[in-house]
Protein backbone atom coordinates (compact mmCIF):
# COMPACT_ATOMS: atom_id res chain seq x y z
CA UNK A 1 0.00 0.00 0.00
CA UNK A 2 2.73 2.25 0.94
CA UNK A 3 4.49 1.90 -2.39
CA UNK A 4 1.71 2.32 -4.39
CA UNK A 5 0.76 5.99 -2.30
CA UNK A 6 4.67 6.88 -2.33
CA UNK A 7 4.14 6.36 -6.56
CA UNK A 8 1.07 8.36 -6.68
CA UNK A 9 3.04 11.29 -4.51
CA UNK A 10 5.86 11.12 -7.37
CA UNK A 11 3.17 11.25 -10.11
CA UNK A 12 1.61 13.86 -8.44
CA UNK A 13 5.09 15.71 -7.92
CA UNK A 14 5.70 15.24 -11.82
CA UNK A 15 2.40 16.71 -13.08
CA UNK A 16 2.87 19.79 -10.98
CA UNK A 17 6.09 20.25 -11.96
CA UNK A 18 5.00 19.69 -16.14
CA UNK A 19 2.46 22.56 -15.03
CA UNK A 20 5.05 24.92 -13.53
CA UNK A 21 6.66 24.99 -16.53
CA UNK A 22 4.33 25.29 -18.87
CA UNK A 23 2.83 28.43 -16.75
CA UNK A 24 6.16 29.87 -17.04
CA UNK A 25 5.98 29.61 -20.67
CA UNK A 26 2.89 31.13 -20.96
CA UNK A 27 2.92 33.47 -18.71
CA UNK A 28 7.19 34.95 -19.64
CA UNK A 29 6.50 38.32 -17.53
CA UNK A 30 5.70 36.09 -14.25
CA UNK A 31 10.21 36.76 -13.91
CA UNK A 32 9.54 40.18 -13.63
CA UNK A 33 6.36 40.01 -11.49
CA UNK A 34 8.15 38.19 -8.66
CA UNK A 35 11.24 40.42 -8.88
CA UNK A 36 9.39 43.58 -8.73
CA UNK A 37 7.25 42.33 -5.24
CA UNK A 38 10.90 40.88 -3.87
CA UNK A 39 9.84 36.88 -4.60
CA UNK A 40 12.39 34.05 -5.34
CA UNK A 41 11.39 33.08 -9.41
CA UNK A 42 11.07 29.57 -7.78
CA UNK A 43 7.96 30.44 -6.39
CA UNK A 44 6.24 29.05 -10.00
CA UNK A 45 6.60 25.89 -8.80
CA UNK A 46 4.40 26.21 -5.61
CA UNK A 47 2.00 24.16 -5.64
CA UNK A 48 -0.40 26.31 -3.84
CA UNK A 49 0.19 28.60 -6.16
CA UNK A 50 -0.30 26.52 -9.44
CA UNK A 51 -3.77 25.87 -8.05
CA UNK A 52 -4.79 28.92 -7.79
CA UNK A 53 -4.00 29.77 -11.22
CA UNK A 54 -5.78 26.43 -12.43
CA UNK A 55 -8.45 27.53 -10.65
CA UNK A 56 -9.12 31.81 -11.35
CA UNK A 57 -6.70 32.17 -14.48
CA UNK A 58 -10.48 32.31 -16.06
CA UNK A 59 -12.32 34.58 -14.30
CA UNK A 60 -9.37 37.13 -13.38
CA UNK A 61 -8.57 37.13 -17.03
CA UNK A 62 -12.24 38.50 -17.33
CA UNK A 63 -11.56 40.87 -14.55
CA UNK A 64 -8.49 42.58 -15.64
CA UNK A 65 -10.01 43.18 -18.75
CA UNK A 66 -13.02 44.92 -17.42
CA UNK A 67 -11.08 46.88 -14.68
CA UNK A 68 -8.79 47.97 -17.27
CA UNK A 69 -11.68 49.20 -19.39
CA UNK A 70 -12.88 51.15 -16.21
CA UNK A 71 -9.44 52.50 -15.34
CA UNK A 72 -7.99 53.62 -18.56
CA UNK A 73 -8.72 57.92 -17.40
CA UNK A 74 -7.33 56.83 -14.35
CA UNK A 75 -4.01 55.12 -14.75
CA UNK A 76 -2.07 56.96 -16.72
CA UNK A 77 -1.74 59.67 -12.86
CA UNK A 78 -1.08 56.67 -11.29
CA UNK A 79 1.69 55.05 -13.06
CA UNK A 80 3.39 58.58 -13.04
CA UNK A 81 2.96 59.07 -9.23
CA UNK A 82 4.25 55.58 -8.06
CA UNK A 83 7.27 55.41 -10.78
CA UNK A 84 8.30 58.98 -8.91
CA UNK A 85 7.91 57.93 -5.73
CA UNK A 86 9.63 55.20 -5.92
CA UNK A 87 7.26 52.85 -5.96
CA UNK A 88 6.88 50.13 -8.73
CA UNK A 89 3.46 50.50 -11.09
CA UNK A 90 2.64 46.86 -10.91
CA UNK A 91 1.18 47.97 -7.74
CA UNK A 92 -0.98 48.94 -9.90
CA UNK A 93 -2.44 45.54 -10.02
CA UNK A 94 -2.89 45.90 -5.80
CA UNK A 95 -5.21 48.89 -6.38
CA UNK A 96 -7.08 46.75 -9.11
CA UNK A 97 -7.59 44.11 -6.87
CA UNK A 98 -8.74 46.38 -4.23
CA UNK A 99 -11.28 48.38 -6.19
CA UNK A 100 -11.15 46.93 -9.96
CA UNK A 101 -9.79 50.36 -10.77
CA UNK A 102 -13.19 52.16 -10.18
CA UNK A 103 -12.52 55.59 -8.37
CA UNK A 104 -15.90 55.34 -7.07
CA UNK A 105 -15.39 51.41 -4.84
CA UNK A 106 -17.07 51.44 -1.70
CA UNK A 107 -16.53 48.00 0.32
CA UNK A 108 -19.14 46.84 3.29
CA UNK A 109 -16.46 47.92 5.61
CA UNK A 110 -16.68 51.57 4.02
CA UNK A 111 -13.44 51.83 2.72
CA UNK A 112 -13.88 53.74 -0.36
CA UNK A 113 -11.77 54.56 -3.76
CA UNK A 114 -9.27 53.30 -6.07
CA UNK A 115 -7.12 51.90 -2.93
CA UNK A 116 -9.80 50.98 -0.19
CA UNK A 117 -8.89 53.59 2.34
CA UNK A 118 -10.81 53.12 5.59
CA UNK A 119 -11.64 56.55 6.69
CA UNK A 120 -8.50 56.19 10.14
CA UNK A 121 -6.19 54.97 7.58
CA UNK A 122 -7.59 57.50 5.08
CA UNK A 123 -6.94 60.54 7.54
CA UNK A 124 -3.31 59.25 9.14
CA UNK A 125 -2.70 59.55 5.60
CA UNK A 126 -3.74 63.27 5.30
CA UNK A 127 -6.41 62.59 3.05
CA UNK A 128 -9.63 64.89 4.06
CA UNK A 129 -12.36 62.91 4.76
CA UNK A 130 -15.56 64.51 5.45
CA UNK A 131 -19.39 65.15 4.45
CA UNK A 132 -19.27 66.79 0.44
CA UNK A 133 -15.07 66.45 0.29
CA UNK A 134 -13.59 62.93 0.33
CA UNK A 135 -10.22 62.75 -1.15
CA UNK A 136 -10.13 59.28 -0.62
CA UNK A 137 -12.34 59.28 -4.40
CA UNK A 138 -9.62 61.60 -6.19
CA UNK A 139 -6.98 60.08 -7.64
CA UNK A 140 -4.12 61.83 -7.37
CA UNK A 141 -4.69 62.51 -3.35
CA UNK A 142 -5.55 58.96 -3.11
CA UNK A 143 -2.46 57.16 -4.85
CA UNK A 144 -0.16 59.51 -3.22
CA UNK A 145 -1.33 58.29 -0.07
CA UNK A 146 -1.05 55.20 -0.91
CA UNK A 147 2.58 55.01 -1.92
CA UNK A 148 3.28 56.81 1.67
CA UNK A 149 1.53 53.87 3.28
CA UNK A 150 3.73 51.34 0.92
CA UNK A 151 6.73 53.04 1.21
CA UNK A 152 6.05 52.90 4.83
CA UNK A 153 5.31 49.11 5.08
CA UNK A 154 7.98 48.25 2.91
CA UNK A 155 10.25 50.06 5.26
CA UNK A 156 9.09 48.49 8.00
CA UNK A 157 9.27 44.62 6.74
CA UNK A 158 12.17 44.84 4.16
CA UNK A 159 9.66 43.06 1.13
CA UNK A 160 7.62 44.93 -1.22
CA UNK A 161 5.50 41.34 -0.89
CA UNK A 162 5.10 41.82 2.70
CA UNK A 163 4.14 45.42 2.16
CA UNK A 164 1.16 43.99 -0.40
CA UNK A 165 -0.19 41.50 2.41
CA UNK A 166 0.02 43.12 5.05
CA UNK A 167 -1.90 46.36 2.87
CA UNK A 168 -4.72 43.77 3.21
CA UNK A 169 -4.12 42.01 6.76
CA UNK A 170 -2.69 45.21 8.01
CA UNK A 171 0.70 45.61 10.31
CA UNK A 172 0.10 43.92 13.35
CA UNK A 173 -1.27 41.08 11.90
CA UNK A 174 1.41 40.48 9.60
CA UNK A 175 4.28 41.20 12.49
CA UNK A 176 2.36 38.46 14.38
CA UNK A 177 2.34 36.06 11.16
CA UNK A 178 6.41 36.67 10.87
CA UNK A 179 6.84 36.27 14.55
CA UNK A 180 4.96 33.12 14.92
CA UNK A 181 6.09 31.25 11.70
CA UNK A 182 9.89 33.03 12.69
CA UNK A 183 10.76 33.46 9.31
CA UNK A 184 8.96 35.56 6.45
CA UNK A 185 9.24 33.25 3.37
CA UNK A 186 6.20 33.73 1.14
CA UNK A 187 5.54 29.56 0.99
CA UNK A 188 5.60 29.54 4.84
CA UNK A 189 3.68 32.51 5.09
CA UNK A 190 0.91 30.97 3.01
CA UNK A 191 0.91 27.91 4.35
CA UNK A 192 -2.95 26.61 4.76
CA UNK A 193 -2.31 23.93 6.87
CA UNK A 194 -0.13 26.04 9.20
CA UNK A 195 -2.63 29.14 8.95
CA UNK A 196 -0.28 31.91 9.91
CA UNK A 197 -2.25 34.51 7.82
CA UNK A 198 -5.66 34.92 7.26
CA UNK A 199 -7.70 33.11 3.66
CA UNK A 200 -8.60 36.24 2.73
CA UNK A 201 -4.68 37.66 2.78
CA UNK A 202 -3.77 34.26 1.26
CA UNK A 203 -5.44 34.81 -1.80
CA UNK A 204 -5.23 38.10 -1.87
CA UNK A 205 -1.15 37.99 -2.84
CA UNK A 206 -1.85 35.43 -5.29
CA UNK A 207 -4.47 37.24 -6.89
CA UNK A 208 -2.39 39.95 -7.39
CA UNK A 209 0.66 38.33 -8.82
CA UNK A 210 -1.69 36.21 -11.63
CA UNK A 211 -3.50 39.80 -12.54
CA UNK A 212 -0.08 41.13 -12.61
CA UNK A 213 1.19 38.11 -14.60
CA UNK A 214 -1.78 38.72 -16.94
CA UNK A 215 -1.62 42.30 -17.57
CA UNK A 216 2.34 42.75 -18.12
CA UNK A 217 2.20 39.37 -20.07
CA UNK A 218 0.13 42.00 -22.62
CA UNK A 219 1.96 45.37 -21.58
CA UNK A 220 5.17 43.59 -22.90
CA UNK A 221 4.05 42.24 -25.75
CA UNK A 222 4.70 38.75 -24.48
CA UNK A 223 2.22 36.09 -26.07
CA UNK A 224 3.15 32.03 -26.17
CA UNK A 225 4.82 32.54 -30.04
CA UNK A 226 6.26 35.36 -29.01
CA UNK A 227 10.45 36.07 -29.46
CA UNK A 228 10.57 38.75 -27.18
CA UNK A 229 11.58 37.33 -24.57
CA UNK A 230 14.94 34.29 -24.89
CA UNK A 231 16.49 33.16 -21.80
CA UNK A 232 14.61 36.07 -19.35
CA UNK A 233 15.85 38.92 -21.55
CA UNK A 234 13.37 41.55 -23.25
CA UNK A 235 13.58 44.28 -26.64
CA UNK A 236 13.76 48.18 -25.04
CA UNK A 237 14.36 50.99 -27.25
CA UNK A 238 17.23 53.45 -27.20
CA UNK A 239 18.02 56.08 -29.15
CA UNK A 240 21.18 56.41 -31.41
CA UNK A 241 22.93 59.29 -29.27
CA UNK A 242 22.90 56.99 -26.03
CA UNK A 243 25.95 53.82 -25.69
CA UNK A 244 25.73 50.51 -24.45
CA UNK A 245 28.41 51.16 -21.69
CA UNK A 246 26.00 54.06 -20.43
CA UNK A 247 22.88 52.40 -20.39
CA UNK A 248 24.94 49.44 -18.62
CA UNK A 249 26.09 51.80 -16.05
CA UNK A 250 22.36 52.97 -15.65
CA UNK A 251 20.63 49.38 -15.21
CA UNK A 252 23.59 48.46 -12.88
CA UNK A 253 24.85 45.46 -15.36
CA UNK A 254 27.98 44.70 -16.67
CA UNK A 255 28.73 46.13 -20.47
CA UNK A 256 30.48 43.31 -21.45
CA UNK A 257 27.10 41.39 -21.05
CA UNK A 258 25.49 43.83 -22.64
CA UNK A 259 27.61 44.51 -25.64
CA UNK A 260 27.59 40.22 -26.31
CA UNK A 261 23.63 40.52 -25.79
CA UNK A 262 23.93 43.04 -28.25
CA UNK A 263 26.61 42.51 -31.04
CA UNK A 264 24.28 43.17 -33.70
CA UNK A 265 23.65 46.97 -32.63
CA UNK A 266 27.34 47.52 -33.04
CA UNK A 267 27.03 47.04 -36.50
CA UNK A 268 24.04 48.47 -37.65
CA UNK A 269 25.51 51.81 -36.08
CA UNK A 270 28.07 51.40 -38.11
CA UNK A 271 26.24 50.28 -41.58
CA UNK A 272 23.41 51.63 -41.12
CA UNK A 273 22.66 54.69 -39.16
CA UNK A 274 19.09 55.43 -37.59
CA UNK A 275 17.37 57.47 -35.12
CA UNK A 276 16.51 54.49 -32.63
CA UNK A 277 17.68 50.68 -32.17
CA UNK A 278 16.53 47.92 -30.07
CA UNK A 279 18.36 46.68 -27.54
CA UNK A 280 18.31 43.56 -25.48
CA UNK A 281 18.64 43.60 -21.67
CA UNK A 282 17.86 41.17 -18.47
CA UNK A 283 14.14 41.57 -17.62
CA UNK A 284 14.89 41.78 -13.41
CA UNK A 285 16.26 45.61 -15.10
CA UNK A 286 13.17 46.50 -17.56
CA UNK A 287 11.83 48.59 -14.47
CA UNK A 288 15.04 50.40 -13.84
CA UNK A 289 15.73 51.14 -17.78
CA UNK A 290 11.93 52.75 -17.83
CA UNK A 291 12.41 54.35 -14.36
CA UNK A 292 15.94 55.79 -14.95
CA UNK A 293 16.31 56.02 -18.63
CA UNK A 294 12.71 56.26 -20.58
CA UNK A 295 11.42 58.91 -17.58
CA UNK A 296 14.16 61.20 -17.27
CA UNK A 297 14.01 61.26 -21.32
CA UNK A 298 10.74 62.41 -21.47
CA UNK A 299 9.63 65.83 -19.97
CA UNK A 300 6.95 64.52 -17.21
CA UNK A 301 4.10 66.27 -15.14
CA UNK A 302 3.90 65.71 -11.60
CA UNK A 303 1.71 67.93 -10.24
CA UNK A 304 -0.75 66.09 -8.10
CA UNK A 305 -4.07 67.66 -9.35
CA UNK A 306 -5.92 68.50 -12.58
CA UNK A 307 -8.71 71.16 -13.32
CA UNK A 308 -10.39 71.42 -16.56
CA UNK A 309 -10.88 74.99 -17.47
CA UNK A 310 -12.79 75.96 -20.88
CA UNK A 311 -11.34 79.16 -22.53
CA UNK A 312 -13.52 82.08 -22.53
CA UNK A 313 -13.71 85.32 -25.08
CA UNK A 314 -10.12 86.70 -25.16
CA UNK A 315 -8.04 84.06 -22.44
CA UNK A 316 -4.53 83.13 -23.56
CA UNK A 317 -2.60 80.34 -22.29
CA UNK A 318 -0.63 82.89 -19.60
CA UNK A 319 -3.91 84.56 -18.55
CA UNK A 320 -5.08 81.04 -17.30
CA UNK A 321 -1.86 79.88 -15.97
CA UNK A 322 -2.31 83.25 -13.72
CA UNK A 323 -5.98 82.27 -12.78
CA UNK A 324 -4.60 79.14 -11.42
CA UNK A 325 -0.85 79.48 -10.57
CA UNK A 326 0.10 77.07 -12.93
CA UNK A 327 3.08 76.77 -15.01
CA UNK A 328 2.27 77.63 -18.77
CA UNK A 329 5.00 74.75 -19.58
CA UNK A 330 3.02 72.41 -17.88
CA UNK A 331 -0.16 73.56 -19.46
CA UNK A 332 1.05 72.90 -22.72
CA UNK A 333 2.60 69.69 -22.07
CA UNK A 334 -0.23 68.27 -19.99
CA UNK A 335 -2.56 69.08 -23.30
CA UNK A 336 -0.43 68.25 -25.88
CA UNK A 337 -0.15 71.83 -27.42
CA UNK A 338 2.99 72.86 -29.81
CA UNK A 339 2.23 76.02 -29.46
CA UNK A 340 -0.06 78.29 -27.15
CA UNK A 341 -2.60 78.99 -30.11
CA UNK A 342 -6.03 78.10 -28.28
CA UNK A 343 -9.54 78.44 -29.03
CA UNK A 344 -12.63 79.73 -27.72
CA UNK A 345 -14.80 76.94 -25.55
CA UNK A 346 -11.75 74.10 -26.02
CA UNK A 347 -11.18 71.79 -22.83
CA UNK A 348 -7.73 72.02 -20.78
CA UNK A 349 -6.45 70.33 -18.42
CA UNK A 350 -4.54 72.40 -15.91
CA UNK A 351 -1.70 70.71 -13.73
CA UNK A 352 -2.45 72.56 -9.87
CA UNK A 353 -1.43 72.33 -6.53
CA UNK A 354 -3.04 70.56 -3.69
CA UNK A 355 -4.59 74.02 -1.94
CA UNK A 356 -5.76 75.21 -5.60
CA UNK A 357 -7.42 72.21 -6.16
CA UNK A 358 -9.26 72.22 -2.93
CA UNK A 359 -10.28 75.81 -3.23
CA UNK A 360 -11.79 74.96 -6.58
CA UNK A 361 -13.85 72.10 -5.38
CA UNK A 362 -15.44 73.90 -2.63
CA UNK A 363 -16.34 76.41 -5.00
CA UNK A 364 -18.30 74.06 -7.36
CA UNK A 365 -19.92 72.60 -4.46
CA UNK A 366 -21.61 75.50 -2.92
Amino acid sequence: MYKYFKIFILFSLFISYIYAEELSKKYPSYAYVFNEFDIEKEYIYDNDFNEFVLKNETSLKIFYKRSLERGKDVLPTMKDLLVIDGVSDLFIYLSMVESGLSTSAISPKKAVGLWQFIPKTAQAYNLNVSYGYDERYDTQSATSAAIKYLNKLQTQFGKWYLAAMAYNCGEGCMQRAITKAGTDELTVLLDSDLGYLPFETREYIKKILLVAMIGENMTLDFDQNSDSLENGFIQVEISSKSNLKDIAKLINIKVELLEKLNENVLIEKREMPMKMYKIRIPISKVFSFYLKYKFKKEKKIFKTHYISHEVQLGETIESISKIYNANIEEILSVNKLTNENIMLDQLLVVPVDKSIFKDKYRDNIR
